[in-house]
């Protein structure tokens, strides 16, 4: 009698609209690349703040089928690991310090939690203003939202080793006090030369006088999840951009609202415009690879973004 075939090796990710995201057609063609066409990409919804339960039950699920080869975290990375931390045999620094999850790894039957972000996001901004940029230019960083993602920009800019590489200011902005007292929390951790505000708001008009007082070349970025992963902008249409601004939008799609603000004032103020796109490919080919045990080399990360934008269009 023939065995039935094993499951094909599976791949989670983790979110909130999975279906929607265009991982889903650029997995096969990374698998492709990577000699693992093989495994597959399974997407796992869970509501934004879900019941810590069914948050253990998806690390659960990839702790013991064998054949969940790991998984990506994004939205809940805080959540889940505030859930779950105790079904983790071991968790990288980064996750200790930040108390979130973006990897979930399996090495030699251990369940291993990282938090990539402050490595991708790194890479990302780098890739945006280059080398000596706070040093160059006097600038400094608005930071709209204070969660995972905000927090691991903050992490990568506090421990840049060259004082240039460093903002004099980081204001971090948000409507919970729980995500900055945890943003301050984390910030403790590092000695740094930085300063740290954090600004608690759930006025549009504040964050637009925010942004108005900021020096010109500074960094402003939109980790809020609005424009996707709920609708608007935190800032109003009246909002003014620093002259020379570099303007992150964190999303790579959705209606990306504080992104079309920002673009209606590009050629007057001078601004730099980025999208989510760049920090998406950065964020999952640093997951995968962790993931998959496998090493980064720049010809293949071009290889790989190649594939992805051949289907972002």
């Amino acid at each position: 009698m023939t065995p039935p075939a094993a499951p094909n090796p599976s791949f989670y990710f983790i979110g909130v609209t999975t279906q929607q995201s265009s991982m889903n057609r650029i997995f096969p063609l990374w698998m492709e690349i990577l000699g693992r066409p093989d495994i597959t990409l399974t997407g796992i919804d869970h509501a934004i703040h879900d019941d810590p339960q069914n948050y253990r039950d998806t690390v659960s699920r990839i702790k013991h089928d064998d054949s969940v080869v790991g998984g990506l975290v994004t939205t809940h990375k805080i959540d889940l690991f505030n859930a779950a931390e105790d079904l983790f045999d071991e968790v990288d620094a980064f996750a200790q310090v930040t108390r979130e999850v973006s990897c979930i790894a399996k090495r030699d039957g251990k369940l291993i939690a990282y938090a990539l972000d402050p490595i991708s996001s790194g890479l990302t901004l780098t890739g945006i203003i280059g080398e000596r940029y706070f040093g160059r230019t006097g600038g400094h960083v608005l930071c709209l939202g204070a969660g995972g993602s905000a927090s691991a920009v903050m992490v990568h800019l506090l421990t840049r080793p060259h004082m240039a590489d460093r903002p004099a200011r980081f204001i971090a902005v948000d409507k919970s006090p729980q995500r900055l007292a945890h943003m301050r929390t984390i910030a403790a951790h590092y000695a740094s030369d930085v300063q740290l505000e954090t600004v608690l708001s759930t006025d549009a008009n504040t964050n637009d006088d925010l942004l108005a007082a900021l020096p010109p070349y500074s960094v402003v970025m939109n980790a809020t999840g609005m424009g996707k992963d709920t609708p608007g902008s935190p800032l109003t249409d009246a909002a003014i951009f620093p002259q020379h601004g570099i303007v992150w939008e964190f999303n790579y799609r959705g209606e990306r609202q504080f992104m079309q603000q920002a673009l209606r004032q590009a050629d007057a103020r001078q601004l730099r415009v980025e999208d989510g796109w760049v920090y998406f490919i950065h964020g999952w080919t640093q997951v995968l690879f962790q993931a998959l045990d496998m090493h980064m080399t720049p010809e293949l990360f071009t290889a790989l973004d190649e594939a992805a934008s051949s289907i972002r269009g």
